[in-house]
């Protein structure tokens, strides 16, 4: 099948992300939210991100004021359902509930054209479970991408048992459309990267707890020995403590391993309230956000 419009559901940092690709990939793009203030708010980033893109040159991804206003046009807010219906696919990225997302789809489900595709942005909570909220499994499908989606390449499509051949290959497809590069897995929790990535994450808080190395050691050694980009601390910050907390209680729960159960200190930051840079603390201060600095724990 062809994707002609878009739907988005969710204009916070994922759905304003996924929003903006779709728009610069040359799609009609509607995004549907709860309120008015969380559009307003979204398509602010939006703007704030593509007028950050029109300062670089072109060789470097750079786009014109021009090539800004055409994309700023594919874009539309709504509060309304019906403002979706005619969408070909439509990709959920609201908060990490699994009840909030089921209802979602529900609602959805009795709106949206029968043919077209449902995806998720889910990073943790099982495709199949979001797909059983609606009466169209073999057109049901995770999207996830990354963050910041404007920058990061990859996008997981994600197969449950149900999703039919054609919705996935279509689906794939719409990935390389977007400018990403797509990968197929299954919907095993923490799909390929934070299958990974999160026991990586969790170890890496084991061997501070354990007097391995110092939170700075640990960042440089990975960084210098591994060639990561940033260290286990510093993405964990970048992240969100309290969203990787959250998806140790989903991995743990589906697996029962201990590779996959959050450390004590993690919990210590969360319930603190510490969540990364989003709160200003996390396992560095970011009191001066161009110069963190490690906090005492």
């Amino acid at each position: 099948m062809e994707i002609r419009k878009v739907g988005v559901v969710g204009c916070g940092l994922m759905g304003s992300g996924i929003a903006q690709v779709a728009a610069t990939a040359g799609f009609p793009v509607t995004v549907l939210e709860v309120e008015q203030r969380f559009l307003d708010k979204g398509f602010d980033a939006i703007n704030k991100s593509l007028d950050k893109l029109s300062e670089r040159p072109p060789d470097k991804g750079g786009i014109t004021q021009s090539q800004k206003d055409q994309i700023v046009s594919r874009l539309t807010g709504t509060t309304r359902l019906a403002e979706v219906a005619d969408c070909d696919i439509v990709i959920e990225a609201i908060i990490e509930n699994p009840t909030a997302k089921k209802q979602m789809y529900a609602a959805l489900d009795q709106t949206v054209n029968k043919q077209a595709i449902f995806a998720s942005n889910t990073s943790s909570i099982s495709i199949t479970e979001l797909m059983t909220a609606t009466g169209r499994p073999e057109r049901f499908i995770g999207l996830h991408f990354f963050n910041p989606v404007p920058l990061m390449k990859l996008v997981e499509v994600v197969r449950t048992i149900a999703t039919s051949d054609e919705i996935q290959e279509t689906a794939y497809a719409f990935g390389k459309k977007l400018g990403k590069v797509p990968v197929r897995t299954s919907d095993k929790t923490g799909f390929i990267v934070n299958r990974l990535l999160v026991p990586y994450l969790l170890d890496a808080i084991r061997a501070y707890e354990e007097g391995v190395g110092s939170i700075e050691d640990i960042d440089s050694a990975m960084k210098l020995g591994c060639g990561y980009p940033m260290g286990p601390f510093t993405l964990l910050d970048f992240v969100g403590l309290d969203t990787t907390y959250y998806i140790t209680h989903v991995m743990h729960d589906e697996f029962k391993e201990r590779r996959f159960a959050s450390p004590a200190l993690l919990k210590r930051l969360v319930l603190a309230g510490w969540y990364g840079r989003k709160s200003g603390k996390g396992f560095y201060d970011y009191s001066d956000p161009n110069n963190p600095k490690v906090n005492k724990l």
